[in-house]
């Protein structure tokens, strides 16, 4: 019975291990975003820096922020900051990404592109 419990706590430590290394991402990691507006009357510009962490990705003062990367690089994340918001998508691959964004300031429609390097 003491060796089925060794053998089962050592089974388990190993599928605990493995679930761990699976959930990384290649995109883990800090990454500095521009965004460029092309269309509409928001900001011609915006830059700041997020976190992923096991495929999702984060900004540590923006509240309403979502986002995710697949294992394929497949990027898409959506924020609102008081009368503002944008969604976008697009693809990370190695150490640099582009898409593209829409969203709204106020009354005003916006949209254009963004780009990414990591930090």
């Amino acid at each position: 019975m003491k060796k089925l419990l060794t053998y089962a706590a050592a089974a388990s430590c190993l599928l605990a291990s493995f679930s761990v290394a699976q959930a990384r991402s290649a995109y883990d990691g800090s990454w500095d975003l521009r965004f460029v507006t092309q269309r509409g009357a928001c900001d011609p510009t915006y830059n700041f820096s997020v976190n992923v962490n096991n495929g999702v990705v984060m900004h540590p003062n923006l509240v309403k922020f979502r986002g995710y990367v697949t294992r394929s690089g497949t990027v898409r994340a959506s924020v609102t900051v008081q009368d503002k918001y944008a969604s976008g998508s697009g693809r990370l691959l190695g150490s640099s990404g582009r898409g593209t964004w829409s969203g709204y300031s106020g009354s005003s429609r916006c949209s254009g592109y963004w780009t990414a390097e990591r930090s």
